[in-house]
């Protein structure tokens, strides 16, 4: 990890972690509802959290509300996967049957999604690339409708069709080539002046990404790569406050790759950004479950989901929102209480 990062540990919620940071036991992390008792230095050292340190600062510091959205008490915001595309590993991919989306769209926010998560490209293992113009066709009457009704975000590598979404109503762009794809994509996000989310993929091209995977360090690698890319874009006028970062699980990762990103997530934390997890229906739960139809791994989805926000996610990309919503409630209940009424 970078030489000044520390990696919080033993992370507590509620009741349980306002104790701890009035007694001086824990510090909040990213002045969430989460704290911190522990921290890993770089050279694996578990330490209570120190008086004075460069990254305690970057670690606690409250976070400006994403996209203008405010978090909810004590769980992440729920964005709704809607994939405008025929081949979507998952099986939910509506191909141009653009009422059809409109109406899962509608469903999954009177389910309580918070986002809606709109594409026109398949970016699976082995998926073929698709021309700007073909994705457009696909997603931009979808997001015309649907952005009347709530917050859209945009998942495109291409800046051309960033620009056409941002113009139909799109607020967020969400590059799984963390804007490196598409030479102009930068230029596009930072002219928008709109939020940005960078996902971490071995390589540019989905043909390519699931093969001669070889971490030595999955949360580090991952971690020190998405510190590049915020810095890049904060040095050509994108601040931090307009950038959400994602591990990109299942994208060039292993089994145990990906449980250790979940696992680590608070790593991210020392970027000062946003963090959005997406588990949804992977590949990785069906190596875990024996689970070999997408469709069929709602129950490790929500268990993963429910990991993740155990560890910090303020954002989970989910395919089965209705369920997620219901589960990441039940958690809030548990660790804050339930308000009557």
């Amino acid at each position: 990890m970078s030489s000044e990062w520390l990696e919080p540990l033993a992370l507590l919620q509620g009741p349980t972690a306002f104790a701890a940071m009035r007694d001086g036991l824990a510090l909040p992390l990213q002045g969430g509802p989460f704290a911190f008792s522990l921290l890993r230095e770089p050279g694996g050292a578990i330490i209570p959290p120190p008086e004075e340190h460069p990254a305690l600062e970057r670690l606690t510091r409250p976070l400006q509300p994403f996209a203008g959205m405010e978090r909810h008490r004590a769980r992440p915001l729920v964005m709704g996967i809607l994939n405008c595309t025929p081949d979507s590993f998952s099986g939910d991919g509506l191909h141009l049957a653009h009422e059809a989306i409109i109406a899962r769209g509608h469903a999954m926010l009177e389910a309580g999604a918070d986002i809606l998560d709109i594409g026109g490209e398949s970016t699976r293992p082995d998926a073929l690339p698709v021309t700007p113009e073909e994705e457009q066709a696909r997603i931009l009457p979808v997001i015309r409708a649907l952005a009347k009704s709530a917050p859209v975000s945009v998942d495109t590598r291409h800046a051309r069709t960033m620009a056409a979404a941002l113009d139909a109503g799109a607020e967020i762009v969400n590059d799984v080539s963390a804007l490196r794809h598409d030479p102009d994509a930068i230029r596009v996000v930072a002219q928008a002046r709109c939020p940005v989310i960078l996902m971490h993929m071995r390589t540019l091209d989905p043909r390519t990404m699931q093969r001669e995977i070889a971490y030595e360090d999955a949360a580090l690698e991952v971690a020190r790569f998405l510190e590049g890319r915020v810095a890049t874009l904060e040095a050509l006028g994108i601040p931090r406050g307009r950038i959400c970062v994602d591990p990109g699980l299942g994208f060039g990762k292993r089994v145990g790759d990906n449980l250790a990103l979940i696992a680590r997530l608070p790593l991210l934390a020392n970027l000062g950004c946003t963090i959005l997890v997406g588990a949804s229906r992977k590949g990785f739960i069906g190596r875990i479950s024996g689970q070999a139809e997408a469709g069929q791994r709602v129950p490790g989805s929500l268990a993963m989901a429910l990991a993740a926000a155990a560890q910090g996610a303020h954002i989970l990309r989910v395919h089965d929102v209705a369920g997620t919503v219901q589960a990441l409630k039940c958690v809030e209940a548990l660790a804050v209480g339930f308000a009557e009424g």
